[in-house]
């Protein structure tokens, strides 16, 4: 670096360091910071590296000890307060803790929103390291080439399985990635050779294929800018991932709360010693870029800069609370960086019209088609995961697909549930339109972290991010038998993710319509098939044509009636169907098609005017999504009521193997219309 780039550095660093003594001395003690995490050690390397992130399309995701690299990246001393603070004015307008970092791209980096799950940052990045690759090559957007995206990690977090995750997709893909481990021996309290045998992980990992592996001194300055300029350098050109293990210190504890008691004095000593700002001193001097006088003035001038900084953060109002209740989902205001939303973009229009004469298809075919449309209107949409590919899907939602739009587009995954979401997060933000399938829906479960993550991720960041992404998940049982691995339902749970919308159709035609709206919105959604009636009779319907969809929120009436109202959803539509035939009563069944948002004015209307109800639905009855409509209706439209609502749901058991067994779990016709005899009987 030159002379002035190395004052920027040494700005960083001074200026990390000096915000970190303010709060650990005056604003922790004085209750105003309420979480601390200090950088002490981290700052040099991390200034280093972001004076390399300067292409316009790099990508860095951090943690909590990421701070001098977000203000290298062009972060404001006033807003590295005014984060802790919990001022109006903090990148989450007071929403997160302060080192849950985020910021749109500044100075050429854009830094990903952070996570407070250690390992959570390391797959996303993986998946704006892919976005790199397909929009160059398949995109030909010139502006990405050369583009990299760093993770930063400490030792501890690789033990995580986001880590191994993302470490697999990008040396098995050949992803321009980094995993940039800040080693400084401490997760919390446990040395890291609880963490990775022999506390080395860039040593273990010399076997891997595709893995360029550099091991840095971080209080080393000259080595520190000459090794990771020229690992980026690296990666830059050969477009294939690497793994820098930075040596620092941690001249601090884990956190504000954390004594180090844990430590010998020794240690702590040891620490002190090899403090990179002395070393950073000691470098200027020898370059002459200063004399003494001339460091204390330039940490003089730092320090009242970020004096200047603490006061003017301090003095920002506290946040509107209502804020707090806004940002879950789009509200039409794009976000820097997420979705095509962010770059200006609009999906084709669609005119909504429904063909009413074709050929019937299953509900399978309905999505097929859907994706196939989509894929060829809009080069920004990308569908994978497990066996997706060349086989087509378990289920064959994408036959054909990989033939037709290629292996860029349709591909196949490692089986990594957190890999598969979380490369989904890093493509959406990215700017493109992820559509990852996962085969079951209890197989979702190892991505609950970034399931949980992504929800928030436009609310935790005040708007500036979003990743829009739609995954398409089967569920429930099927005709032939059930299990308790193949054949949950569990909606209720994806109800509870806050910020998903969640889709749940009964037939082709809705399939089609929700599953296009869901590909052109700007809000992450569950798409929900259901095993039963992917390719049986109950789901077909005649093909809507290219230009239907079915906006969320918005039920339907499959059957009107006068003597009672069935509200559900899913394969339990077509079971409702049977068990009002065979009760002979003139029942009402609304299909709510969407679980999030759901239809409650529908709802509410009919039950006005039937003054009976039942809730009918695959999920667990504990709990299950049948209770909170209950519960509305009993709030607003008691006064209509007959009899109290009906809950008609399997028990609190898993789905058994055995059919006979799997009959007396799920709600049986003939179940569904005695309980429907009882409520007409109340």
């Amino acid at each position: 670096m030159t002379k002035n780039e190395w004052f920027d550095v040494a700005r960083t660093v001074l200026a990390s360091r000096a915000i970190d003594v303010i709060e650990e001395t005056e604003l922790v003690p004085s209750g105003q910071v309420t979480y601390q995490f200090s950088a002490k050690g981290h700052e040099l390397a991390q200034a280093i590296l972001s004076h390399h992130l300067r292409h316009g399309r790099d990508c860095a995701t951090v943690y909590y000890r990421s701070r001098p690299l977000v203000i290298g990246a062009g972060m404001s001393y006033e807003e590295s307060f005014a984060g802790p603070l919990a001022r109006a004015g903090s990148r989450n307008g007071g929403r997160d803790i302060g080192v849950v970092h985020h910021l749109p791209n500044r100075r050429g980096v854009t830094v990903l929103p952070a996570s407070g799950d250690v390992g959570a940052q390391y797959t996303p990045c993986v998946g704006w390291a892919q976005a790199i690759t397909y929009r160059t090559r398949v995109m030909q957007d010139e502006a990405w080439k050369g583009a990299v995206a760093v993770a930063l990690g400490g030792d501890g977090s690789t033990a995580t399985n986001g880590f191994w995750a993302a470490l697999n997709i990008a040396t098995t893909v050949k992803l321009p990635m980094i995993f940039f481990i800040e080693d400084n021996q401490f997760g919390i309290s446990v040395p890291g050779t609880f963490q990775t045998p022999g506390g080395n992980i860039a040593q273990n990992l010399g076997s891997f294929g595709n893995l360029r592996i550099v091991e840095v001194d971080g209080t080393n300055p000259d080595e520190s800018d000459r090794m990771i300029g020229k690992t980026i350098d690296h990666v830059r050109e050969t477009q294939s991932p690497a793994l820098i293990r930075v040596r620092v210190p941690r001249i601090c504890g884990h956190s504000g709360a954390d004594s180090q008691s844990y430590k010998t004095q020794q240690q702590r000593e040891d620490e002190l010693a090899r403090d990179p700002i002395g070393r950073l001193r000691e470098f200027f001097l020898k370059k002459k870029y200063v004399d003494e006088a001339g460091w204390d003035a330039l940490v003089a001038e730092v320090d009242a800069d970020v004096r200047a900084a603490c006061a003017a953060a301090v003095a920002q109002p506290e946040p509107v609370p209502a804020d707090a209740l806004t940002k879950a989902f789009d509200e039409g205001h794009a976000p820097h960086h997420g979705g095509m939303a962010a770059e200006g973009v609009h999906p084709p229009a669609a005119s909504g019209v429904k063909a009413e004469e074709g050929p019937r298809i299953n509900l399978i075919e309905a999505v097929k088609r859907t994706l196939d449309v989509e894929l060829r209107l809009n080069n920004r949409v990308v569908v994978f995961g497990e066996d997706v590919g060349v086989k087509g899907g378990v289920h064959g939602a994408t036959v054909d697909l990989q033939t037709r739009h290629g292996a860029d587009r349709v591909f196949d995954t490692s089986l990594s549930e957190e890999g598969i979401i979380g490369r989904a997060v890093g493509m959406a933000m990215a700017g493109l339109v992820p559509v990852p399938e996962i085969q079951f829906r209890k197989y979702l479960d190892p991505a609950t972290e970034q399931i949980n993550d992504t929800g928030t991720i436009r609310w935790r960041t005040n708007g500036d991010f979003a990743a829009p992404m739609v995954v398409r998940i089967p569920v429930g049982f099927s005709k032939r038998t059930g299990d308790p691995w193949h054949s949950v339902s569990g909606e209720a749970i994806f109800a509870h993710s806050i910020g998903w919308r969640v889709a749940m159709p009964s037939n082709a035609q809705d399939a089609v319509g929700l599953l296009r709206t869901a590909l052109r919105s700007n809000d992450p959604t569950f798409f929900l098939e259901h095993r039963a009636i992917q390719d049986t009779a109950p789901g077909r319907g005649i093909y809507p044509g290219d230009e239907y969809t079915v906006p969320f929120g918005v039920g339907t009436i499959v059957r009107p009636g006068t003597r009672a109202t069935i509200v559900t959803w899913g394969e339990m539509v077509h079971r409702a169907k049977s068990a009002v035939e065979l009760t002979g009563h003139d029942i009402e069944i609304i299909d709510l098609r969407t679980i999030i948002p759901w239809d409650k004015d529908l709802v509410l209307n009919s039950v006005a005017r039937t003054n009976r109800c039942m809730v009918l639905h695959e999920d667990t009855i504990t709990a299950g999504f049948g209770a909170e409509i209950a519960s509305v209706i009993m709030a607003e439209a008691f006064k209509n009521l007959d009899a109290p609502v009906v809950r008609c749901a399997p028990p609190d058991v898993p789905i058994p193997y055995n059919k006979g067994m799997m009959d007396a779990v799920i709600p049986p016709v003939e179940r569904v219309a005695a309980e429907l005899n009882a409520l007409l009987n109340f």
